[in-house]
């Protein structure tokens, strides 16, 4: 009997079947989420059913598109430890695959695997440039620092298709709304004819993560992003238009991308970069078995060393999810990390002044109803509205 790609079922973790790596997927794991009261285990009927199973699973999946239509499109942060207020995030889920993205454990509030599903099912929010519009036509709505696409990329790959991102962008525009953006796609270019003059008004900035620049690691890391090079292309197609732009070296991971933080950040510089931070690796929830098994699976002889590293800036944890200091850790290592940092942007001029966004510029725009009552006056001379 054919040997099973599957691996055996390992009860002290929740999951579901385990195949190998799929090409072009961060993780094949469909991984059961923590709201889940069901348990799943191979069972072998005596029909080759697990061999069956295995192959027929092993196949890479299509991506599948689930359109949702959102009550609303703001959402407010809680946290002291990010900068922005509010956020708008286009879509569930993220084709790119990073395998350390703290936003996987979302899709548990869907009933979907923070594996496999967050990267094979994504969830658009169709209307989201028309929330949007009545969010900040609302008379109680004020101006507050916002950030497109922070638990999801707003610019993945099927953002090309459906142009949610374009019509948020296209809104923000129309009421002079300021909004700083972090993505690792080049397909923030295509909408450079809207970024580029709320450039010249201080009305937007952008962040290009880079978190490594050797295209082996970015292939099994981020598998469904932009090539690091190709990146680097578009923070130089930024600044060369004006685009205050700077680069997120996130996360930083021991022994994987570490190693690596300079010289991301002399290139970033030498494309056009102006400013740049970075973030420790956080494993929270399902992240966490996520990552170690990708660590196993691709780096067995130093995923000891990597995990005892976290351990010593997560409080002897694989996370620590704490406010003031899940963003940056604490301890030596933390702090060495954090001193390379800011030794390395000194040397090469980067957050030298902080790019500021002028949120008084905003302007409100009128009332659906009073524009679909514009729309209801035809001038005869103007043919028909169809």
């Amino acid at each position: 009997m054919p040997k099973s790609s599957f691996r055996p079922v390992d009860k002290s973790r929740p999951l579901y079947l385990q195949p190998e790596s799929m090409r072009g997927r961060g993780s094949a794991w469909v991984i059961a989420h923590r709201f889940e009261n069901a348990a799943r285990e191979q069972f072998d009927d005596g029909w080759g059913s697990l061999d069956q199973t295995a192959s027929e699973e092993h196949l890479p999946p299509a991506t599948e598109i689930l359109e949702e239509r959102a009550k609303s499109i703001l959402s407010t942060n809680q946290s002291p430890d990010i900068s922005f207020e509010q956020s708008i995030n286009p879509y569930r889920g993220c084709e790119h695959g990073c395998i350390y993205c703290f936003a996987r454990p979302t899709h548990s509030y869907l009933n979907l695997s923070p594996g496999l599903d967050f990267e094979t099912k994504i969830v658009a929010k169709v209307n989201a440039a028309e929330r949007l519009r009545a969010a900040f036509a609302s008379r109680h709505y004020e101006p507050r620092s916002l950030c497109l696409g922070t638990a999801t990329d707003a610019y993945q790959p099927v953002e090309r298709r459906l142009g949610i991102t374009r019509g948020i962008v296209e809104v923000l525009s129309e009421c002079s709304h300021a909004f700083s953006l972090v993505t690792k796609s080049s397909g923030v270019e295509r909408d450079l004819d809207l970024i580029v003059p709320m450039a010249a008004q201080q009305l937007v900035s952008i962040y290009v993560s880079i978190t490594t620049l050797e295209p082996d690691l970015a292939r099994i890391l981020e598998p469904r992003a932009a090539a690091p090079h190709r990146r680097l292309r578009t923070v130089k197609t930024l600044a060369e238009a004006g685009v205050p732009v700077g680069v997120s070296v996130s996360p930083l991971i021991p022994f994987i991308n570490e190693p690596e933080l300079e010289r991301i950040l002399e290139a970033a510089t030498e494309a056009g970069a102006r400013t740049a931070f970075s973030i420790p690796l956080r494993l929270p929830w399902e992240v966490n078995p996520l990552f170690q098994d990708w660590l196993q699976r691709h780096f067995p002889d130093r995923a000891a060393r990597v995990m005892a590293r976290l351990h010593d800036m997560r409080g002897g944890k694989d996370n620590d999810a704490r406010f003031g200091t899940r963003m940056t850790g604490e301890g030596l290592w933390a702090e060495l990390m954090a001193q390379r940092m800011r030794k390395a942007c000194a040397r090469l001029g980067l957050n030298r002044e902080r790019i500021w966004l002028d949120l008084r510029r905003f302007r409100r725009p009128e009332p659906p109803s009073r524009q679909s009552a514009k729309a209801d006056k035809v001038d005869p001379g103007q043919g028909e509205l169809f």
